[in-house]
């Protein structure tokens, strides 16, 4: 394989519980001919507005949620329509609030928990991992966690290495966790709002940089009702020389060099995994034994990285077989992030590495 490189903010909800129901390049606009668009952030504030009006159990709380209307602008509106108790801006502490998070999905809430960026989620992994995850296999199935963990995840821009990390693969590998990873319009409503009604522990990966992006505005995406199953990745563009499966932003890069290549005879099929865990492999697989050739692309390191599981999965599936060549993994840089932006820009995966890599993979000058 090659790689490229509180205690008065709980008394303020817990009573809710015994309450009953109340400028992108072109290739981000492939999937439909739709003239209506909508934000990858307006889609999101979409799902919050409909699933906390749908169950008045549901509440969103994190830093500045409420009255600055999100850092990212995505809960705008909220605090205005539901009020203070079920938007609520908490303190700076993220092992705060996860854990009162926790306890509140324990005791028949269904909280969203709001990290401003996923690399503070790291204050509260204990809670993440060892509460929300693993609550209803020690509990033998009789308690259920009915939680969201949700931000932008992986780099953004000028934000260096303590601020630019990729945690797909870290959630991914937690038993008791389902872990979503958010790259269109489309996938933002319907995934988040599948999070929200799920009963187990998910996390939800956003991009800061895809919030003010555009996307079609589906029919189907205008219903209230409108989720997209949690493990089932999706098609973005069907093609029989070369897969490329991979999630979140690049899922854009993919698409824009797969219309450079079709110009050049090259015909690339893109998946968007949608779902980190579980993760739909079968439909890479079913792909594979199409095109006989795999390239993965993510934004994480490319040690014990999503890209690595996928490419286990397939060296020992029946895909194995159809593969003419190694699977080759585009991954960012096995370092932190620097903070130069020319260096930034090395560190990740972008439209030219994927095509350069697939004219590698299939030899072609």
């Amino acid at each position: 394989m090659s790689i490229r490189n509180f205690t008065s903010v709980f008394k303020t909800i817990r009573p809710l519980a015994n309450k009953s129901k109340l400028v992108p390049s072109q290739a981000f606009r492939l999937y439909s001919d739709s003239n209506e668009t909508i934000t990858v952030r307006d889609a999101l504030n979409q799902a919050l507005d409909e699933e906390m009006t749908r169950d008045s159990k549901v509440f969103l709380l994190g830093e500045e949620v409420a009255q600055y209307n999100g850092a990212y602008k995505v809960s705008k509106g909220l605090l205005d329509k539901f009020g203070p108790q079920r938007v609520l801006d908490t303190p700076i502490t993220e092992m705060g609030f996860a854990g009162l998070s926790v306890g509140a999905a324990l005791s028949g809430l269904r909280p969203i928990c709001e990290f401003m960026t996923f690399n503070f989620s790291m204050q509260a992994i204990d809670h993440v991992v060892n509460s929300a995850a693993k609550t209803r296999y020690m509990s033998g199935g009789t308690v259920s966690c009915p939680i969201v963990f949700r931000g932008p995840n992986s780099a953004a821009a000028g934000v260096a290495a303590q601020h630019s990390q990729d945690f797909s693969a870290w959630y991914g590998s937690v038993p008791g966790l389902k872990v979503v990873s958010i790259y269109d319009s489309e996938d933002a409503k319907g995934l988040l709002k599948a999070a929200i009604r799920d009963d187990n522990p998910v996390v939800v990966l956003e991009n800061e940089l895809m919030y003010g992006i555009s996307f079609p505005l589906s029919k189907e995406m205008t219903s209230s009702d409108f989720v997209l199953p949690i493990g089932k990745a999706k098609i973005a563009r069907e093609g029989k020389d070369i897969t490329i499966a991979t999630h979140s932003r690049p899922v854009g890069f993919a698409l824009e060099a797969a219309e450079r290549l079709a110009s050049e005879g090259i015909d690339v099929e893109v998946i968007n995994l949608r779902s980190i865990r579980p993760l739909d492999i079968e439909t890479v697989i079913k792909s594979v034994k199409k095109t006989n050739h795999l390239i993965t692309v993510d934004q994480g390191y490319p040690m014990y990285g999503v890209s690595s599981e996928i490419s286990a999965q397939i060296m020992e599936s029946e895909a194995f077989d159809y593969l003419d060549a190694p699977v080759s993994r585009i991954t960012g840089a096995d370092i932190p992030m620097p903070y130069a932006h020319n260096l930034e820009n090395l560190s990740i995966p972008d439209s030219q590495c994927i095509y350069l890599e697939i004219k590698r993979v299939l030899n072609r000058q």
